[in-house]
């Protein structure tokens, strides 16, 4: 490792920096963070946000008030628009950091199956399914699974078992459908 140091040399600009990653081969984030790290650091703001000011943590009631902010800013939850413009800037950060976006249309076993003009109508529908299920029942999985759960809510509870409900009986019937492909 020494010998990729001294190639490289020490001037510590930034596209130094970079190659001594590389050289080194180390990731500078990881595929995932750690169960047992993001799982109290996710409790323990759950907990202070209830503490602070006895609110919720949600991603689908945070896009519902950025859209609220579109229309009209004086009424919308000002922390939640900024929580949701942290998700989707930490997510180009974190893109960044492992090289880049890479967007694309191949999603794994579903692009083998069916041509990209398929997909994105899939997708389309998936999507509003979706966010539709997650206004209709009152919160997303992050809403009710971790925020919910946390304050032992019936609604919640019952959500958490419908949504994994349906989640394993769809992949079932995927599977069925699909002869094991998907």
């Amino acid at each position: 490792m020494q010998n990729h140091f001294a190639r490289l040399g020490t001037r510590g600009t930034l596209s130094s920096q970079f190659q001594v990653k590389e050289a080194c081969n180390v990731e500078l984030l990881p595929e995932r963070l750690a169960w047992y790290i993001s799982g109290p650091i996710i409790g323990l703001l759950v907990v202070a946000l209830y503490a602070v000011a006895n609110k919720h943590l949600g991603v689908t009631t945070s896009y519902l008030q950025v859209m609220t902010f579109v229309r009209s800013p004086r009424t919308a939850e000002m922390w939640r628009v900024w929580f949701f413009a942290g998700l989707v800037g930490g997510a180009l950060i974190a893109a960044f950091l492992k090289g880049g976006p890479s967007p694309n249309l191949t999603y794994g076993a579903l692009g083998n199956l069916l041509p990209i003009a398929a997909i994105v109508p899939v997708l389309f529908v998936g999507g509003m399914l979706m966010g539709f299920g997650a206004r209709w029942g009152g919160g997303c999985t992050s809403g009710h699974g971790i925020s919910g759960a946390a304050i032992l809510s019936r609604g919640a509870l019952g959500g958490i078992v419908t949504i994994m409900a349906t989640a394993i009986g769809l992949t079932l019937i995927v599977h069925l459908i699909t002869g094991g492909a998907l």
